[in-house]
């Protein structure tokens, strides 16, 4: 744990500290997100946040290959290679994005390329187990698709989420925090390999959110754009996948009733579900999923009145009590020790229907300077 914590310590300064070069370079090189009628801040905002968190990145990775409490995690393995340079590559996607719009299709296939790398330098899931069914065996010739998969749906629903400012930022932090606590969990109870990257993923991501949110909570300095909230997305990917795809039987009520695989949707669930509400929706209305809007969570929280801020902090503190059904059992050995969260999200989900605030006009907190980067 001590050998985590300095790979935490390291990713949350280098990031924090490298945002302000990188700030100065966006606006000189003119990678900057313009106001427009679609968007809600009235400034000019620095994109390329996604820089400075690839940076936080690497150099976390580079300080934990050199720590001899995680020596096991590099040794004879392409695993790190394999997400860095993933890693990479979805950044470079979303920076052409942010840069120079691409279609759809072009993005998928970006994303894809990215899971591709992951896939043959050993980052996937072998296995997985079903609720009250066994365990699956995944075969060979399935592995590409199913990596495939789950890092296009995790990123993009990362991506779908950034839409106000620190609000994908925090989400992620609050996520990957709570899995590597819970993958922590899962090597002391003998589940898990203590060599298994996924925990130094987790941290990492956790660490590079929380060095990018003081430059990124309303009002934002700098954005992360596509480049920062897809790689986000493939880093939650890939610590997920080697997780959730190699836990063997986990015991008693640790187990959670669910296998390890699910937990990410728990975790992650406020951009799944809002994900999954845009599907629906947009195929609704019979347009493209790509095709951006402004009825996303955020957005209806923002329309209730909420403003931009509020807005931010409901849906992480849903990020948390979600986190919380996770890590409760597993640290707690209740499995039926649910009520507290129950009433917690009852109270937060009342809060958000009926505060007093709604019923004022709310056109001066959908006026407030908040930087939309959302480029589905």
């Amino acid at each position: 744990m001590a050998d985590y914590l300095i790979v935490f310590i390291v990713s949350v300064s280098v990031t924090y500290m490298v945002m302000f070069p990188v700030r100065k370079l966006a606006y000189r090189l003119d990678i900057v997100d313009y106001p427009n009628e679609r968007k809600i801040h009235r400034f000019p905002t620095a994109l390329g946040g996604g820089a400075g968190m690839l940076v936080g990145f690497v150099g976390a990775m580079v300080v934990a290959s050199i720590l001899p409490g995680l020596h096991g995690l590099f040794a004879r393995s392409t695993e790190p290679q394999g997400v860095i340079v993933a890693a990479a590559v979805m950044f470079g996607v979303g920076m052409i994005d942010d840069v120079r719009p691409v279609s759809a299709p072009a993005k998928i296939a970006g994303q894809v390329l990215a899971s591709s790398v992951l896939y043959f330098m050993g980052v996937t899931m072998f296995y997985f187990k079903i609720p009250f069914a066994g365990v699956v065996v995944l075969s060979p010739q399935w592995l590409p698709l199913l990596t495939a998969l789950w890092v296009v749906v995790i990123a993009n629903a990362i991506n779908f989420i950034d839409g106000l400012d620190g609000l994908a930022a925090g989400i992620v932090a609050i996520g990957a925090g709570s899995f590597f606590l819970y993958s922590n969990k899962l090597i002391e109870l003998g589940s898990l390999s203590k060599n298994n990257i996924g925990l130094l993923i987790a941290v990492i991501a956790c660490g590079i959110c929380l060095g990018f949110l003081p430059h990124n909570f309303n009002p934002a300095k700098i954005m992360m754009g596509d480049a920062g909230a897809l790689m986000l997305g493939l880093l939650m990917a890939a610590s997920t996948m080697v997780v959730g795809g190699r836990t063997s039987e986990v015991p008693g009520e640790t187990y959670f009733f669910f296998a390890p695989l699910f937990i990410p949707f728990f975790i992650l669930g406020v951009p799944i579900v809002d994900t999954i509400f845009a599907i629906v929706r947009r195929t609704a209305k019979r347009s493209s999923v790509a095709v951006a809007d402004r009825d996303h969570l955020h957005h209806r929280l923002v329309r209730l009145g909420h403003g931009p801020r509020r807005s931010v902090v409901i849906l992480w503190v849903w990020t948390a009590i979600l986190s919380a059904f996770v890590l409760y059992p597993v640290y707690f050995h209740q499995g039926n020790a649910f009520v507290p969260f129950l009433v917690a999200a009852l109270g937060i989900l009342l809060y958000t229907l009926f505060h007093p605030g709604l019923r004022h006009d709310s056109s001066e907190d959908v006026e407030e300077t908040v930087s939309i980067s959302e480029k589905e």
